[in-house]
């Protein structure tokens, strides 16, 4: 599980990456933790305050990277590159809330049965990445709670963030994978963070 310091680090780290692409100054930010320098999947996701409504959210899901390259990189990313919102303004960074999220190695549900995949996955455990041929979608645990979805809407859900049909996980071709992920936001722009997910098994993120 990953710490509180370490996730206090991450947001700040992150919002340091966004006000400096933007022009801004970037504030105090704690010293790098030792888990700085290992191989972390990470999201970074923007909501606009107080609404909570999404601004960005860009990442990687795969620990290719070590997490704080890949959280500033994901950070600005959220913030520029998201192709469902237009680039962040400027003006706009005092009125955004970040989240971070640290995201275990994804696993491979080895079931080609729809029962068995669906008993797999647990809401509030499990991120989920769907993929088939070059299409892929992620969508993080938080949402599935958030959303108060059930394990087969989740599983549509992803579906259709990859542009396949509802359903298609039901197929032996698609790969469904699971990951789980400790989530910190700030309660408001540039404000304090607090562990906003914590994944219930108490799986270590490394």
């Amino acid at each position: 599980m990953t710490s509180l310091a370490t996730g206090r680090w991450a947001v700040r780290e992150a919002r340091a990456a966004i006000a400096a692409s933007l022009g801004h100054p970037a504030g105090p930010i704690p010293s790098p933790p030792p888990e700085a320098e290992e191989l972390r999947g990470v999201f970074v996701t923007l909501v606009r305050y107080p609404s909570r409504d999404l601004r960005g959210c860009i990442g990687y899901p795969f620990p290719v990277l070590p997490l704080s390259e890949a959280l500033r990189r994901a950070a600005v990313a959220s913030a520029e590159e998201d192709p469902r919102f237009p680039q962040l303004r400027p003006e706009e960074l005092e009125r955004i809330a970040i989240e971070v999220s640290i995201l275990t190695p994804p696993e491979r549900i080895d079931a080609s049965d729809p029962a068995t995949r669906l008993a797999s996955v647990e809401v509030g455990r499990d991120g989920l990445i769907v993929r088939r041929g070059g299409a892929s979608g992620l969508l993080l645990p938080q949402v599935a709670v958030e959303q108060g979805w059930q394990a087969a809407e989740f599983l549509d859900a992803t579906c259709e963030k990859a542009g396949l049909a509802v359903g298609a996980w039901r197929q032996p071709s698609t790969v469904v994978e699971r990951f789980e992920a400790d989530v910190f936001a700030e309660t408001e722009p540039g404000g304090s963070v607090v562990a906003a997910h914590r994944s219930p098994s108490g799986r270590s993120s490394r």
